[in-house]
C-alpha cells in the first residue's frame, strides 16, 4: 500500500515504513538507543532527502523512546536524576546543532555533511563495540592491565562539583553528564539519531554508570531531546514530514516494547555484538554512497 509524503515529494510504501519503525523501536527498547542512527540511513538509502530523513526520524526517535522507557521505569532501571542533568546539557546541545543544521542547509552541503558524519560515527562505534563484544565473548584475549581500571575516567573524577547519583551509585561532578548531553543534543539535530549509541557506551565508560540503569536513564534523555529537536526542525527547517513520522511511530513504540522483554531473555554479550554487525553495516553502505558513481549515467526523456 503506497502513500504520499507531502514533504518528501514521493509515494512510499507504507507497510515498509511501519516495518522499519518496529525494527528500530526493538533495538530502542534492547540496547538504549534512540534508533535514529539506522532510521535516517535506511530511510536514505529508501531515496528520502536526507534533511527530510533526519528530521522526520526524530520524531520516530520520540515515541520509541517514551515506550521503552516506561518499560524500564517499570523494572526501576532510571535515575530520574541523572537524566535531567544530562537533558539540560542535551537541550543547549539541540539549540546550538539547529544553527549548525541551518548554515550547512544555506550553503547547499547539508547532505553530503550528514553522509560523512555518518560514516565516520558509525564506523568508529561500530569497531569498538565489535573488539568489546569479542572480548567479552571469549574470542580475543584483552591485553593486560598492570593495574586496576578505575570506575570512571580520570577526568570526569578531577571535575569540582560532585553530586551523589544515588540510583547509579555514583559520586561524580555534573558538568560530565551535562556534557555528554550537549554532544548528543548537537548529534540529534544533525543526524536525526536519539545519540544512544554513544550515549550508552559513555555512560557506562567514562561516568562508570551501574549498567542496570543506563539504558533507561538512556532513553529518558534521548526522550526529552528528540522531542525538542522535533520541535526545532519544524519550527525552523520545515523538513519534518508528519505522515512519514507518524509511520515510523506506529511502528516504534510497538517494536520497544518487545525490545525492552528481550533484554531479560537474550544473552548481552551477542546483542552488544549483533549491533556492532548492524552499525558496521550501515557505515559500509553509506561510504558506498558517498564514494561510488556508476561509469555511465542515463536519463530517461518521456517525449
Amino acid at each position: 500500500m503506497d502513500i504520499y509524503l507531502p514533504i518528501a515529494g514521493m509515494s512510499v510504501n507504507a507497510l515498509f515504513i511501519v516495518a522499519l519503525g518496529g525494527l528500530v523501536g526493538v533495538l530502542s527498547g534492547l540496547f538504549g538507543v534512540g534508533g535514529g542512527f539506522l532510521t535516517t540511513p535506511l530511510l536514505i538509502f529508501y531515496g528520502i532527502p536526507p534533511t527530510v530523513a533526519v528530521a522526520s526520524a526524530t520524531t520516530q526517535i520520540t515515541g520509541a523512546s517514551v515506550s521503552g522507557a516506561l518499560a524500564h521505569m517499570r523494572r526501576g532501571g532510571v535515575d530520574l536524576r541523572m537524566g535531567l542533568v544530562m537533558i539540560v546539557g542535551g537541550l543547549f546541545g539541540s539549540l546550538a546543532g539547529a544553527g549548525i543544521f541551518r548554515l550547512l542547509q544555506a550553503s547547499g552541503q547539508i547532505d553530503t555533511v550528514i553522509g560523512i558524519l555518518y560514516v565516520l560515527l558509525l564506523g568508529s562505534i561500530g569497531v569498538l563495540m565489535l573488539r568489546d563484544a569479542a572480548v567479552a565473548l571469549g574470542w580475543i584475549t584483552p591485553a593486560e592491565r598492570t593495574e586496576p581500571k578505575p570506575r570512571h575516567n580520570r577526568w570526569v573524577a578531577g571535575l569540582p562539583l560532585r553530586w551523589r547519583f544515588y540510583q547509579s551509585g555514583l559520586y561524580i561532578s555534573p558538568i560530565a553528564p551535562v556534557l555528554l548531553g550537549f554532544a548528543a543534543g548537537i548529534l540529534t539535530v544533525l543526524l536525526g539519531i536519539g545519540g544512544g549509541f554513544i550515549l550508552v557506551p559513555a555512560m557506562i565508560y567514562l561516568l562508570g554508570m551501574a549498567a542496570r540503569v543506563v539504558v533507561g536513564t538512556s532513553l529518558v534523555m534521548i526522550l526529552a531531546v528528540s522531542a525538542a529537536t522535533t520541535m526545532i526542525h519544524a519550527l525552523t527547517t520545515q523538513s519534518v514530514d508528519i505522515v512519514l513520522a507518524g509511520l515510523l511511530l506506529v511502528g516504534g513504540v510497538i517494536g520497544a516494547q518487545y525490545g525492552a522483554m528481550l533484554t531479560t531473555r537474550l544473552k548481552p554479550d551477542l546483542l552488544r555484538l549483533a549491533l556492532a554487525l548492524i552499525i558496521i553495516s550501515v557505515a559500509l553502505r553509506m561510504a558506498l554512497g558517498l564514494t561510488y558513481r556508476p561509469d555511465e549515467i542515463f536519463s530517461i526523456e518521456y517525449l
